[in-house]
C-alpha cells in the first residue's frame, strides 16, 4: 500500500468539474457517521440548534422513526415526527420541508400508509409536506439529503425510515431493532457523510431546485444566522477540504438527462493503482462491471474488494437483482486472472437464517478519493433515478489518510476487530486481500460470497435493461418485452377468467359443504351472521363502508358482490351491491379526478392513457362497455375514467345500467349456488348449471354486440350525425 506522496500530489485529477461533478466547494469539518446509531443522535443535535430551515429530501421516510432508543435529556419526543411538529413550536421562524418519493405501491406494506395525513404535518403552516413524483415511469426518487439552515448538511445510504436504526455491533436478537408494530428485523449496516460551510450550502441549493421542480414552490433562501448547528461534541474526521457534489437524474419532461455519478465511478475505477474498496447492495450496473471486468484482466490490475449482503431484501430482489448478480460474478471470476479479486459478505456469530443488510453505497479508491451517498451500483442509479453522491479527493496527507482510516475503520468494523489491528496487518502483507483473510474467522467476519443462483432462476430473468433499466423505457416496449403480444389477455379471456371465478367460489362452497371445512363453516353460521348483520340498526353502514374500502383497495368486485349475495340474499343482496358499488365507484371516480391525469399517466402509461382517451370520446356507451365486459379491473376505470375528460352524468349512467345486469346475474347464481349445496336435488343443480350458462352466454353475447357497436361508431368521422 503506497502512502501519499509527491507523485500521488502531481497526478491528474480525478474529479472535473461539468464532467463527473456538479459542484465542489470547501467545507470547514466532514465527518463519516458508520451505522444509524451515529447518523441519527448527529442529526437529531443538528436539528435542535436549527433557527431557519431543516429540509428533508428521501426516498422512504417514516414520522414513527426513533431517532433516539434510550429516551432523550433535550425535552424533545423521540419519534421523527413528534421531534419536528415539537421544534417547530417552540422555535420561532422555523420552517420543515419534507419531499419523499411518492413511491410505487410495490413498496406499500413496508411503508407508512397515507403519510399526509397520518403524521400530520399539514396541520401546520411551518411544517411543509409533500410527495414527489416527477420522474418517469418506472423511477424513484433515491437521493438522501438533509439541510439544516444551509449551514450543515448530510448525505448517504440512510433514509429517515424504520428498518434503518442499528449499532455497529450488528448483535443478533437486538431489542432496539423493532419496527413501531413490535416486528423485528435483521440488522442493517450504513454510511453517512455530514458536512458544512459551502458545502452545506451548495447542497441547500440543489435540494431547493428539486423542491421547486417537484411541487412548483419555492423555498426562501434566508438571510445569515450566528447559529452553528454542527454539534459541539461531534470531532471531524476531516478539516478544511473542498467535496464534490456528484448527481445522477432522468430525462424528464424537458429536463436533461444527468449522469455525472456513472462518469465517476467510471473515471475513479479507471485511475486505481493499488486498491478498489467498495461497499453496496447491489452489483449489477453493466458499465461498472464492464471496466471491473476490463481491469481484472490486467497484470498490473488493482486489488478490488467488495462487501455487499449475502441474499436481497425479498422474494422479488432475490429473482431479479440476484440474478444480474450472479451473471456479472461470474464474468469478474473468469477475468480475474491474477486473484486480484474478492467479494464478501459480514457475518455475526448467532445471525442464523437473517444476514447483514449491507445498505451503504460507498467507494474508496486507493488513498486518494471516497464517495459516500444514495446510489447503488445498479444501473437504475446510473441513469433512471435522481440520485446525490458526495467525493472526496485527497489533494495532501491528512486527507489521504482520513480516506484510507475510513476504509479501515469500515472493514474493522464487519471483521470483528480494532481499526489499528486492520492496518498492521496492511502495512505487513502489502495487500489488502492478504491483510483480510488473515483476519477473518472472528465471531463477527467476512464470508466469501458465492452469488450463484439456479439455472432455471437464470433462465427465466429477462436482460438487465429490462430489469434494471439506466434510462426511462416506454410502458408499452416494457410489456412488449415482459408479455408478447399473442400472450396478452383479450376481453374474451378476460371474460372466461371472471366465469372462472365463479367457479372457483362454487368449488370452494362445495368444498365446505362436503369437505372437512364443512365444520368451519356450516349454514347455520352463515345463516347467524346474516342475521346478526341483518339485525345491526348500522347494517347499511357497515355494508357500504365494505364497498367503499373493496373500491380503494382493488379487491375484485365480483367477490365482494358474491359475499353479499350469500349473506342477505338475492333481492337484499341486489340492492346493497348496487348502491355500494355505485357509491365506491363514485368516490375513486372523485380520487381520479383529485389526483388528475399526471399521475394516472406515471401510474400506467400509454395503455391507460388510451383508455382514458377513449372514456372521454366515447362517454356513455365506453362506460357501458367496460362495466358489461371486465377490460379492466373496477378500481382502475373509476380512477382513469375520473382523471379522463369523461363527465359524471355519463359515468354514473354507464355504472348503473353496465352493472345491474352483471349484480343480477351474481345475485341469481348466488342463490342458486347455496340451494344446490344446502339442498342438492337434481332440480337445484340444474338450475345452477343454467344460470351459469345463461351468465356465460349473455356475457359471450353482450361482448360481441359492443365489438360491433363500437366499430360503427368508429367508422364515422368524431362530431358527424347518423
Amino acid at each position: 500500500m503506497r502512502n501519499f506522496d509527491a507523485h500521488q500530489k502531481n497526478e491528474r485529477r480525478i474529479l472535473e468539474p461539468g464532467r463527473n461533478y456538479w459542484r465542489s466547494a470547501h467545507a470547514d469539518r466532514v465527518s463519516f457517521l458508520i451505522d444509524s446509531s451515529a447518523y441519527f443522535p448527529v442529526l437529531r443535535a443538528a436539528a435542535i440548534r436549527a433557527r431557519r430551515s431543516i429540509v428533508i429530501v428521501g426516498w422512504d421516510i417514516d414520522s414513527r422513526t426513533r431517532l433516539v432508543q434510550d429516551g432523550a435529556n433535550d425535552g424533545f419526543p423521540v419519534q421523527l415526527g413528534d421531534f419536528l411538529k415539537a421544534l417547530i413550536e417552540c422555535r420561532r421562524g422555523l420552517d420543515v420541508y419534507i419531499l419523499n418519493w411518492d413511491f410505487a405501491m410495490l413498496y406499500a406494506p413496508g411503508r407508512e400508509v397515507l403519510p399526509i395525513y397520518t403524521l400530520g404535518w399539514q396541520r401546520h403552516r411551518h411544517l411543509h409536506f409533500y410527495l414527489d413524483g416527477r420522474h418517469p415511469v418506472g423511477a424513484s426518487h433515491h437521493q438522501k439529503i438533509v439541510v439544516i439552515d444551509d449551514a450543515v448538511a448530510f448525505v448517504g445510504g440512510m433514509d429517515l425510515a424504520q428498518e434503518r436504526w442499528d449499532t455497529p455491533a450488528h448483535e443478533p436478537n437486538a431489542p432496539y431493532r423493532r419496527r413501531s408494530n413490535g416486528q423485528a428485523y435483521a440488522p442493517v449496516h450504513d454510511v453517512q457523510m455530514v458536512v458544512d460551510g459551502d458545502a452545506a450550502a451548495a447542497l441547500g441549493e440543489l435540494v431547493r431546485e428539486r423542491w421547486r421542480y417537484a411541487t412548483g414552490s419555492e423555498i426562501p433562501v434566508g438571510g445569515h444566522t450566528e447559529s452553528d448547528p454542527w454539534p459541539p461534541w461531534l470531532v471531524p474526521d476531516i478539516t478544511d477540504v473542498d467535496v464534490a457534489i456528484a448527481r445522477t437524474a432522468p430525462r424528464f419532461n424537458g429536463a436533461p438527462e444527468i449522469v455525472e455519478l456513472r462518469q465517476l465511478y467510471l473515471d475513479a475505477i479507471k485511475a486505481a493503482k493499488n486498491t478498489i474498496y467498495i461497499e453496496n447492495q447491489y452489483l449489477t450496473a453493466s458499465s461498472i462491471g464492464a471496466l471491473l471486468e476490463s481491469r481484472l484482466r490486467e497484470p498490473d490490475s488493482p486489488e478490488i474488494v467488495v462487501v455487499s449482503r449475502l441474499t436481497g431484501g425479498g422474494w422479488l430482489e432475490q429473482t431479479t437483482m440476484e440474478v444480474l448478480r450472479a451473471r456479472l460474478l461470474r464474468r469478474l471470476r473468469t477475468a480475474d486472472r491474477y486473484g486480484r479479486f474478492r467479494i464478501y459478505y459480514p457475518d455475526c456469530e448467532g445471525l442464523k437464517d437473517q444476514c447483514i443488510n449491507v445498505h451503504s453505497k460507498l467507494m474508496v479508491v486507493d488513498d486518494r478519493l471516497a464517495l459516500v451517498g444514495s446510489a447503488n451500483l445498479n444501473n437504475r442509479s446510473m441513469g433512471l433515478d435522481t440520485e446525490c453522491n458526495l467525493a472526496i479527493e485527497a489533494t495532501e496527507p491528512q486527507t489521504a489518510r482520513a480516506l484510507a482510516d475510513l476504509r479501515n475503520r469500515l472493514l474493522a468494523e464487519h471483521l470483528g476487530i480494532e481499526t489499528d489491528q486492520l492496518a498492521r496487518a496492511i502495512e505487513r502483507h502489502g495487500s489488502l486481500i492478504s491483510a483480510i483473510e488473515s483476519l477473518r474467522g472472528h465471531r463477527r467476519t467476512l464470508r466469501h460470497l458465492k452469488g450463484e443462483v439456479s439455472p432455471e432462476a437464470d433462465a427465466l430473468l429477462p436482460e438487465a435493461s429490462v430489469v434494471d433499466p439506466e434510462a426511462p423505457i416506454d410502458p408499452d416496449r416494457l410489456i412488449d418485452e415482459l408479455i408478447p403480444v399473442e400472450h396478452r389477455p383479450s376481453a374474451r379471456k378476460r371474460i372466461i377468467a371472471t366465469l372462472s371465478l365463479l367457479a372457483g367460489i362454487g368449488s370452494l362452497a362445495a368444498a365446505w359443504r362436503w369437505g372437512p371445512l364443512h365444520e368451519w363453516l356450516d349454514k347455520e353460521t352463515l345463516v347467524a351472521i346474516g342475521r346478526t348483520l341483518q339485525n345491526a340498526p348500522a347494517t347499511p353502514l357497515w355494508v357500504i363502508g365494505a364497498y367503499i374500502l373493496a373500491a380503494l383497495t382493488a379487491i375484485p368486485i365480483t367477490l365482494v358482490i358474491f359475499t353479499t349475495a350469500i349473506v342477505f340474499g338475492p333481492t337484499e343482496g341486489f340492492v346493497y351491491a348496487l348502491l355500494g358499488s355505485l357509491i365506491g365507484a363514485s368516490l375513486t371516480f372523485a380520487l381520479g379526478h383529485v389526483v388528475g391525469r399526471d399521475i394516472v399517466r406515471r401510474l400506467g402509461g400509454a395503455r391507460l392513457n388510451t383508455l382514458s382517451r377513449w372514456l372521454s370520446r366515447r362517454g356513455l356507451l365506453a362506460m357501458l362497455t367496460v362495466r358489461l365486459i371486465p377490460v379492466a379491473p373496477f378500481t382502475v376505470v373509476n380512477l382513469v375514467a375520473g382523471a379522463s375528460h369523461i363527465r359524471f352524468r355519463d359515468f354514473l349512467l354507464g355504472t348503473i345500467f353496465g352493472m345491474v345486469p352483471g349484480v343480477i346475474a351474481i345475485t341469481v347464481f348466488s342463490d342458486r349456488l347455496a340451494a344446490a349445496i344446502y339442498r342438492p336435488s337434481p332440480i337445484n343443480i340444474a338450475l345452477l348449471v343454467g344460470s351459469a350458462g345463461i351468465i356465460g352466454v349473455a356475457a359471450f353475447t353482450t361482448h360481441r354486440w359492443l365489438r360491433h357497436r363500437e366499430t360503427e361508431t368508429a367508422s364515422c368521422p368524431e362530431g358527424s350525425a347518423g
